[in-house]
């Protein structure tokens, strides 16, 4: 059985419903992005919403995606850093009531929290601390950390720490992981392209982009165009475009994926669990059309709900359309 860690920051996730998008322009977040915020902006993002409606989750895209592979029966663990305090406590808790093996480290820094707003149309905007989540470095990390693993799973995020990303995707090659990059947002990528662009060329097998990522990394506005342009550093490269679905290369292969269509309430965490359904298909051999369509159903279901974790009563429905797919 294929087995997949996840490594990125540990953060906390704090849903808050918006009443409408001018406090984004007060607090300078553009909406949809996702900005690093220090500790005394995101005390003043919580004293601007203590009247709105709030809830707090286990977040962090990689183990977001974790926790989705984890639903479905993967076999799975999470490496990161908390702090000694309750937040960090709630985290690690949350892992295991998942079943995924947490490897944390621990900080006296406090836990980091990504405050997520929530649009009235769905769309969600972090200012994200990452207080003990970014204090992970390379010297920390174990070979044995790998060990029995095929996939690891690493969000974008942790690109800011160029060594830390490095050494992990280094250490997991050696260690003969297949190595799957989601890249998080586009303003991480503008600001880390070239960087990003040598990992790639170096290690990435599984790359997973939306469409103004893949825009900001290829210079190109067209998904296609942009997709061949990412697939000539990967084995398997996806683009997401929302409402239209995704495109996947594969094998010199490209394939369209058709969107599973749904009510929007918070796009919290949809790309994170498209990357479940999809990596779920496709170590389970069940084809790129298949995969791609798992993908698009996990974000559907979590999409319908606030926050990023996928309600028990859809997993069991995907769990059937599992089961019918792989009866065909």
């Amino acid at each position: 059985m294929t087995k997949v860690i996840g490594i990125g920051s540990a953060l906390v996730d704090l849903l808050i419903k918006l009443e409408d998008d001018q406090l984004l322009n007060e607090l300078s977040l553009p909406k949809g992005s996702m900005t690093l915020v220090d500790e005394q902006t995101k005390d003043l993002i919580a004293s601007k919403t203590t009247h709105l409606e709030n809830e707090m989750v286990s977040g962090g895209s990689a183990a977001n995606t974790i926790h989705g592979l984890a639903k479905l029966g993967v076999q799975t663990a999470f490496l990161g850093t908390v702090g000694v305090d309750a937040t960090g406590d709630f985290f690690c808790k949350d892992l295991e009531k998942s079943m995924i093996s947490p490897i944390l480290h621990r900080s006296s820094t406090a836990s980091g929290i990504a405050s997520t707003l929530v649009s009235k149309d769905g769309e969600r905007t972090f200012g994200t601390y990452l207080g003990a989540s970014v204090e992970l470095s390379g010297n920390q990390l174990k070979d044995d950390d790998f060990k029995d693993f095929d996939i690891l799973h690493v969000e974008g995020y942790i690109v800011y720490n160029h060594e830390l990303l490095e050494t992990v995707l280094r250490k997991a090659k050696q260690a003969g992981l297949k190595i799957s990059l989601d890249l998080a947002s586009y303003n991480v990528v503008e600001d880390n392209l070239d960087f990003l662009k040598k990992m790639l060329e170096k290690y990435v097998d599984i790359i997973f982009a939306n469409e103004e990522e893949a825009r900001a990394f290829t210079g190109e506005s067209d998904p296609e165009k942009a997709l061949n342009i990412l697939a000539e550093n990967a084995e398997l490269t996806i683009v997401k475009i929302g409402q239209n679905g995704s495109l996947v290369k594969y094998n010199e292969t490209m394939y369209k994926i058709q969107p599973v269509l749904t009510d929007a309430i918070d796009t919290t965490g949809a790309g994170d669990v498209y990357a479940s359904g999809f990596l779920y298909g496709f170590i389970n051999d069940m084809g790129i059309m298949n995969a791609g369509y798992l993908g698009s159903l996990m974000a559907s279901k979590v999409i319908e709900t606030y926050g990023a974790k996928i309600p028990d009563v859809s997993i069991e429905l995907i769990k059937r359309e599992i089961k019918l797919l792989r009866s065909v």
